[in-house]
């Protein structure tokens, strides 16, 4: 029992906090564009500008909202204004570092941000076929059509202060809208 109580002990001093920029400058990109972290660490991402997302794909549909085996990670749009003197934050926890991880930001307004190469992963490997690069490479070759199943565009209107809109309440708020109901679906 004491054994376990110190490993777990050591594993949570060990853990780290990594953090990435997203959007810095202006720019469509994440930064750094990928990381390494072990099991345990945490991923932080600072969103710096505009209106983005951090949004979990699959290697082989970069710009695609990862649905299987389950739902993957998904900050929502993250809107910033540019006189923000607060800036939002979204972050993660690493459960399994053996596998990589690959995201993009949803943004499609008024072009695909992933499609312009704003993507990051998470223990890439460094070699082989399945590099950071080679994901990138193929998120800017994916047409408009791949990036369908990505989130709705945001129309750079930011959310309610303090709100926190998800992909999924995006879609429930215009469908309601579309039917002209006001019952939640």
């Amino acid at each position: 029992m004491l054994f376990f109580a110190l490993a777990t002990l050591v594993s949570a001093v060990s853990a780290a906090n990594i953090s990435v920029k997203v959007g810095d400058n202006g720019t469509l990109a994440f930064d750094p564009p990928s990381v390494t972290a072990a099991q345990g660490d945490t991923i932080v991402f600072q969103f710096l500008a505009k209106n983005h997302s951090v949004t979990q794909s699959t290697f082989a549909a970069p710009c695609a909202v990862m649905t299987t085996p389950m739902a993957g990670i998904d900050s929502g749009f993250q809107f910033v204004a540019a006189n923000a003197t607060q800036i939002p934050q979204y972050s993660f926890t690493v459960n399994n570092a053996t596998s990589p991880l690959w995201f993009f930001c949803a943004q499609t307004n008024p072009v695909s941000h992933c499609a312009k190469g704003m993507v990051f992963a998470v223990n890439a490997p460094t070699t082989g076929a399945k590099t950071f690069s080679a994901f990138q490479a193929a998120a800017m070759g994916a047409s408009n059509a791949s990036v369908s199943g990505s989130a709705p565009a945001a129309s750079g209107t930011p959310p309610p202060s303090g709100a926190l809109m998800t992909r999924a309440s995006v879609v429930g708020v215009l469908a309601v809208a579309a039917a002209g109901a006001f019952t939640l679906l």
